[in-house]
């Protein structure tokens, strides 16, 4: 069995001008501009609500998979960053950029006016560099 969230051609802006909230759907905008410039990746939609930048595959037990390199989602309660190698060697990066809380592999913020956002910048330069070493450049690709 596969993954289940998976990309499709639904284009991102449709997915952040539908969101009602105005604030949240200003910082959706704000961070698609980030994600671009930082990734260098175009944007893509993984299910309903998951603004993907590249691609890359792994294998595990269950199979092998292919997942977003890096990106964010604006939900109800917060704005989600993804940071799939998690945050064991990004420490002292999170200290510095204010409100923010974080899981295993996701960044969650209030609102991008809670944090610094040109450590926001630097940190996600830092996390797309990492994954593009940890993964071979013909993996890491947009899907």
């Amino acid at each position: 069995m596969g993954l289940k969230t998976r990309p499709n051609s639904l284009p991102a802006g449709d997915y952040l001008r539908a969101i009602t909230d105005q604030r949240k759907r200003d910082d959706g905008f704000a961070l698609l501009d980030i994600f671009r410039r930082v990734t260098c990746f175009e944007p893509v939609m993984w299910g309903d609500s998951i603004v993907g930048f590249g691609q890359y595959s792994y294998s595990n037990t269950k199979g092998h998979y292919n997942w977003l390199m890096t990106g964010y989602s604006v939900r109800s309660k917060s704005l989600t960053l993804y940071v799939m190698q998690g945050f064991d060697s990004f420490q002292s990066d999170l200290a510095g950029l204010g409100a923010v809380k974080h899981s295993k592999s996701c960044l969650y913020l209030n609102k991008l006016a809670d944090v610094d956002l040109g450590k926001l910048e630097l940190f996600l330069s830092k996390v797309t560099e990492d994954m593009k070493r940890r993964y071979p450049c013909s993996d890491v690709e947009q899907p």
